[in-house]
């Protein structure tokens, strides 16, 4: 399982039905996802939670409750409401599960809650508004309204099928070997005169060094780039050298 689902949280706001908790459960643990928050005041019927849950009961007896949904998000880097409902004044923007998991990809070094809003009337505008992200599963209009553990199963396939491909090992590198990198490669231009001024060089491994941190990429990806930029050396270097006075 990729370490980053453990920094998944799945928030679930005034629960109604204790069967809902008990499939939402079974549903997160099928993909490898064992944080449960809840966010509510109610009492449950621990039996029923139970029942639905079966070997996932493990994810209720280890889940941590607030009172409220700003107390529940105080330590999570980023959180996503769930909604199928748009409105002026929540949000802006919406993505679908695939789109939300292409985003998390790009940013999977923080922690994670996304949130369910009660069965009946889902998030209120006020706790959508302490979410920076909303995300929105696609449904036929004719009826367009998931069960509570449907839609918790359709986000966490997503986030799994997305992050299990991401093991420790394919972390971005840090600015320390960024540098190193942008380093080694305008060492290599250097070595064939690409450079006419100190400045230009010095522009160039500011670029290379910058690119690298933005595409976030990985140490394996890193040599392979160091390798095009030493061979490229090389050739030239090996032409100039065999050319005819």
């Amino acid at each position: 399982m990729s370490d980053y689902l453990k920094k998944i949280n799945i928030v679930l706001v005034d629960t109604q039905d204790a069967a809902n908790i008990g499939s939402v459960c079974r549903a997160m643990k099928t993909m490898g996802i064992n944080n449960l928050i809840m966010v509510t005041s109610n009492k449950y019927d621990e039996n029923r939670i139970k029942t639905l849950a079966l070997h996932a009961f493990d994810i209720w007896e280890n889940r941590k409750t607030f009172n409220n949904l700003e107390d529940a998000l105080k330590h999570s880097d980023l959180a996503i409401a769930t909604s199928r409902r748009h409105g002026k004044f929540r949000k802006t923007r919406f993505y679908t599960p695939k789109e939300m998991t292409e985003m998390l990809k790009q940013n999977s070094n923080g922690s994670c809650s996304i949130v369910f809003g009660c069965e009946s009337s889902g998030l209120t505008d006020k706790q959508l508004d302490l979410c920076q992200c909303l995300v929105s599963i696609p449904t036929s209009e004719n009826f367009p309204s998931l069960n509570l553990s449907q839609a918790v199963q359709i986000i966490c396939y997503e986030l799994y099928q997305t992050m299990k491909n991401y093991p420790d090992y394919d972390k971005s590198v840090d600015i320390d070997r960024a540098s190193n990198a942008a380093a080694n490669c305008t060492k290599y231009l250097s070595e064939f005169n690409y450079f006419k001024l100190d400045l230009e060089k010095n522009f160039t491994f500011r670029f290379i060094r910058d690119l690298i941190g933005r595409a976030g990429l990985t140490e394996g990806e890193v040599k392979r780039l160091e390798k095009i930029f030493f061979k490229t050396s090389k050739i030239i270097q090996h032409k100039y050298n065999n050319i005819p006075d």
